[in-house]
């Protein structure tokens, strides 16, 4: 048949034609779509004790229409990316059901029972002991097991290969590591930042290191990555009285920079921190970056003894780890400066009564954290900073 765009009226036919859905009755239907990039829908039996969703890649962005094409390929790199993490991590992510290449459709657990960590962080709500430690070690067991530590190397060159994105990977490249440090029509800002964003776009320095991790990203193929590791690509909650982590969307999935994917994660966690201070509500915040690094580093280091080339050796190891550290830490500066003078905004910032002094305050920590990633060689130092 092709590739079809599948509306709400369709979702029934489509679940009992791919197997999904053997009950007499037809699921109750309802369009749940949020992000920018996808169609989202969750069927629900009628009685309510089973429930499906369904996510569609778009050709288009979709809070933009077919005015801003995109490949609709990039749910292969989800469906990659799941498959691959299923293999070593699969409490952390959602169950995906199925896949259909055809139509770039995902069928998958419904996890509306959980709350994106983003909204409940906005609303005041502390992150709790387990979120970023479960985060850290979703990264380690991820990049490890599609590493050339954790991967023959032909399994490895193949997983590359078939990982390509150069779209979405050219999008990362101009809009979070280039276009907040020129003159661009994608940027904007608060007109109290003024100052800051002309001084950015004139800090030599500045782009030169930016430069760097932009080279580093085009070119370090260290481990398949989930991409856009944020705090709104997180859910979180509890299931029989255990808290549960799921981490989704990894549609920008490709084999970078481990550290991008930590950057990411610390650079929301920074940010949230920046608006809890402003409103008063600063609770575990400031200990979220230790506690995702130190659960990174002890399982990644957990997983070690099992590397499949053991000409790397333990010293070896302790070089790749302060690398990767040194790497998220400039990730995560060029995520928060992004986030505020760059195309894509964070609610976490600009829902605050006067966004301004909290933007500064992060645009500041972000350009020290490029700068000085070097000089900053424990999650205290980052702290000091603060």
């Amino acid at each position: 048949m092709g590739y079809r765009i599948l509306e709400t009226d369709d979702i029934p036919a489509y679940l009992r034609e791919r197997g999904h859905w053997d009950d007499p009755a037809d699921p109750r239907v309802r369009e749940v779509s949020d992000g920018n990039m996808n169609r989202v829908f969750l069927a629900t039996s009628a009685d309510g004790t089973r429930s499906l969703a369904v996510k569609q890649a778009l050709p288009w962005v979709r809070v933009a229409g077919p005015s801003w094409p995109m490949n609709p390929d990039r749910a292969d790199a989800e469906a990659r990316a799941y498959e691959q993490v299923a293999k070593v991590a699969p409490d952390k992510i959602p169950a995906v059901h199925g896949y259909d290449p055809e139509n770039y459709a995902l069928v998958m657990e419904d996890m509306s029972d959980l709350e994106v960590l983003r909204t409940l962080l906005n609303e005041g709500a502390p992150y709790g002991p387990h979120t970023s430690a479960r985060i850290g070690e979703f990264v380690a067991q991820f990049s490890f097991a599609t590493s050339d530590f954790g991967m023959a190397s032909a399994d490895r060159k193949a997983l590359i290969a078939a990982s390509v994105s150069p779209e979405l990977c050219k999008i990362t490249e101009d809009v979070v590591l280039s276009e907040p440090y020129i003159e661009h029509e994608h940027n904007h800002w608060h007109e109290g930042l003024d100052d800051l964003a002309a001084r950015f776009r004139a800090d030599t320095g500045l782009r030169t290191e930016v430069a760097d991790l932009r080279h580093t990203f085009m070119t370090s193929a260290q481990a398949l990555l989930h991409g856009d590791l944020h705090t709104g690509s997180i859910m979180v909650g509890e299931r029989e009285g255990a808290p549960v982590v799921r981490v989704f969307d990894p549609e920008f999935s490709f084999v970078g920079p481990i550290g991008y994917d930590l950057g990411l994660y610390w650079a929301n966690a920074l940010v949230s921190q920046e608006r809890a201070r402003a409103l008063g509500t600063l609770s575990d915040h400031d200990d979220q970056l230790r506690l995702s690094w130190e659960a990174f580093e002890t399982e990644f280091r957990r997983l070690w003894p099992t590397r499949v080339d053991p000409f790397f050796d333990d010293a070896y190891l302790d070089r790749f780890l302060r690398r990767v550290w040194t790497e998220s830490l400039g990730y995560a500066g060029t995520e928060i400066i992004r986030r505020i003078i760059g195309f894509a905004h964070l609610t976490d910032l600009t829902t605050l009564p006067d966004p301004v002094p909290a933007s500064r305050r992060a645009l500041l920590l972000g350009r020290e954290l490029i700068v000085r990633r070097a000089q900053l060689t424990t999650p205290e130092h980052v702290r000091a900073l603060l």
